[in-house]
């Protein structure tokens, strides 16, 4: 009898266009992101060091933990790579890699650069664990200054 009833409640969900599957698990564990790349700082490029921190990258973490980001990188196409140290992005948080100088914090971290990473016209970001790609995020426009990936 019940057998039948799950067979039964089957084709009318296969009828109908629905699959008796759970839902992905990725899905509702979110995931450590790239979330906006603003790659042509406001005003005229003249690398001072507002400018360049004007230039930056927005990390999401959309899990419900913190995530050690500790050995991962950031890198753009020419391979200018950022490594994060001992740091963990905070569950539902995002985090701010600016190009220039600055001082770290949960919220921000500095890369430290004299010159600008991001081309104005196209690149393509990528955030790298130990082993693994986690996300890219490419653009190819001048007609907007940054991308949401």
């Amino acid at each position: 009898m019940i057998r039948s009833r799950i067979a039964a409640a089957a084709v009318v969900a296969a009828a109908a266009g629905l699959a008796l599957v759970p839902a992905q698990a990725g899905a509702a564990t979110g995931s450590v992101h790239l979330y906006k790349i603003y790659y042509d700082s406001p005003g005229v490029d003249r690398r001072s060091n507002a400018s360049l921190d004007a230039e930056y990258v927005q990390i999401a973490n959309t899990t419900a933990k913190a995530v050690s980001l500790k050995g991962w990188t950031l890198t753009d196409a020419s391979s200018h790579t950022y490594t994060f140290g001992t740091y963990s992005l905070g569950a539902h948080k995002t985090v701010t890699v600016h190009t220039g100088k600055g001082t770290n914090t949960a919220a921000h971290r500095y890369q430290g650069r004299a010159a600008y990473v991001w081309n104005n016209d196209k690149d393509k970001a990528a955030l790298r664990r130990p082993g693994a790609t986690v996300d890219t995020c490419s653009y190819n426009s001048t007609k907007v200054d940054y991308k949401m990936c």
